[in-house]
């Protein structure tokens, strides 16, 4: 394992050193002392496991295309900005529009998500995106929505709804899966209720398996959990508002 100390550390320099660790095979590289650096892990594309200590900053984890990131610390905005692959476990909170057109890979964060989380999220071919929130959203969450998969349990949250407005506001593809702990006004008109087939209860178990062991979570407790199941009402929910050729 290398370690990298990054306290005073510009984030070109860091980015710099966690590349080059990379380019002479390692194959863990710890960073201790993170303090808002930006733009950790982007665009590489290796197998390699980065472990951070500290708070990274923006746009950790963008174009990622196969590195595990696990953060013991909150995240800032747009982790995993459209993301091709790989695994990111944020052992905190996450900002505003993580995910944000992630079009391959899986984001587990233990806390809260703010804004526009799960914005313009999009699936292709074998490549489905994977999120799962342990707290809950703020307003705009999963807005235009083109594929993948988010789950939100809003642990800690009883008494308060697990969104904020405008949830899926806009969104014509992909799935999320929620607990009955929401007001039903914050959703967009584009959403409805579905019932939970077999390979969404296969789906549930497994993510939320690797959930609890990542976060020291009672498995049988967070299996137990009711979600309900929420998809597009429509593939092209304002066609209607464009001129017809």
């Amino acid at each position: 394992m290398v370690t990298i100390d990054a306290k005073g550390v510009y984030y070109k320099e860091l980015n710099e050193k966690v590349k080059e660790a990379i380019s002479s095979g390692a194959e863990h590289i710890e960073l201790i002392n993170v303090n808002g650096q930006r733009y950790i892990g982007d665009g590489i594309s290796a197998s390699a496991k980065i472990t951070i200590h500290g708070i990274p900053g923006n746009d950790m984890a963008a174009f990622m295309n196969g590195p595990t990131i696990e953060v013991f610390g909150n995240g800032q905005d747009a982790v995993g900005n459209t993301m091709n692959s790989g695994t990111i476990v944020i052992h905190g909170n996450a900002g505003d529009v993580t995910g944000y057109a992630m079009r391959g890979g899986e984001i587990f964060i233990k806390g809260n998500v703010g804004y526009r989380v799960g914005i313009h999220m999009k699936a292709y071919q074998d490549k489905v995106p994977v999120m799962v929130i342990g707290g809950k959203a703020g307003d705009f969450f999963a807005e235009y929505m083109a594929g993948g998969k988010i789950i939100l349990l809003g642990l800690g949250c009883e008494g308060e709804s697990v969104v904020g407005r405008y949830c899926a506001t806009g969104l014509h593809g992909g799935t999320l899966y929620i607990r009955n702990n929401f007001e039903e006004r914050y959703f967009g008109k584009e959403v409805q209720r579905d019932e939970l087939t077999m390979e969404d209860k296969e789906f549930l178990k497994s993510y939320l398996t690797r959930f609890s062991d990542y976060f020291g979570y009672d498995k049988q407790e967070i299996l137990g959990l009711d979600f309900i199941k929420f998809v597009p009402v429509g593939s092209r929910p304002y066609g209607n508002m464009y001129a017809k050729w």
